[in-house]
């Protein structure tokens, strides 16, 4: 799908209109703004499944990857007809943001046009905010941190949720790190979520002293350390989608993987707009089951015990 410098592109009946198509985003990989439309279009199959009934928090970088972007919430009065939004109030801003919900190809094109290269779904959904979907672990390492070392940490989660009885999922985040999902299904609040999230970081923690920390304070946790995160599962939090594209050199994608995969010789930079529309041609949906049924979480703190 060639996208000319400004257009409307018609989806179904919705008409998106398109500007600075011809914008370098990437400039090292010579990428432009119209090559991010086309490439969420083409996989929204497997893109809009994580964002539907989701606020979206948009991190926008219009001018591309090597300026900082920001955060903007609320949709505003220049959002068009066709993009659905609710408002939902915010104890940190004392107001309604009234935020965009993604469930639809237009939409999503539309906030590629804004310069949202990255798409931050919350956890939980419209029908529900207060239940996440699933729970998540960021395994975020430091600069001095190795992949192999990052892989390491991810394969630790992996044994100790599989002694729990608990289905995982992971992903690359597109940068340095892996995300590990593991279903909820709207059964629990947001805290109890949260505390059994800390509990397996805890233990992996313990069981990789060497190079992980649960140390949020930067400065404390120092440049060699992995840290474990725990703390995305709270209200209003969001990460970056699975198959998002994500603003870094190499036009990276944060890429659902088989569990078969996360072993040494896995490197995020192996997944990227060039290749991942092949890739889920041949794989299918692997992250699916993260939507899916929801784990017990007491079940898996006995079998732990």
């Amino acid at each position: 799908m060639a996208i000319e410098n400004d257009q409307d592109l018609i989806i179904g009946k919705t008409k998106v209109k398109l500007t600075n198509q011809n914008k370098i985003y990437f400039p090292e990989d010579k990428i432009t703004k119209g090559m991010l439309v086309n490439y969420y279009q083409q996989m929204s199959a497997y893109i809009l499944p994580y964002l539907k009934d989701r606020p979206e928090s948009l991190k926008r970088n219009p001018n591309g990857i090597h300026e900082s972007g920001f955060f903007h919430k609320d949709a505003g009065v220049d959002a068009p007809g066709f993009v659905k939004r609710r408002k939902i109030f915010s104890d940190a801003a004392n107001k309604d943001i009234d935020y965009i919900i993604c469930n639809n190809k237009a939409t999503l094109a539309y906030l590629n046009n804004l310069g949202c290269i990255e798409i931050n779904p919350w956890n939980s959904t419209i029908k529900n905010l207060d239940k996440p979907d699933y729970l998540i672990i960021d395994i975020d390492p430091s600069e001095k941190n190795t992949f192999e070392q990052v892989i390491e940490t991810a394969i630790a989660f992996k044994q100790i949720l599989d002694k729990a009885g608990a289905i995982a999922f992971c992903k690359t985040s597109g940068a340095t790190g892996l995300h590990i999902y593991v279903p909820m299904d709207k059964k629990y609040l947001y805290e109890p979520v949260k505390g059994f999230a800390q509990f397996l970081c805890t233990m992996v923690n313990e069981s990789l002293p060497d190079f992980t920390t649960m140390e949020r304070n930067l400065a404390k946790r120092g440049n060699k350390n992995i840290y474990l995160d725990y703390l995305q599962n709270r209200r209003g939090q969001t990460i970056a989608a699975p198959n998002s594209l994500r603003p870094e050199i190499g036009a990276t994608v944060s890429t659902p993987l088989s569990w078969k995969e996360v072993k040494i010789g896995l490197h995020p930079g192996h997944f990227t707009i060039k290749n991942i529309l092949s890739r889920v041609k041949k794989t299918g949906d692997i992250f699916k089951g993260a939507l899916q049924k929801g784990v017990d979480i007491q079940q898996c703190l006995n079998k732990l015990s």
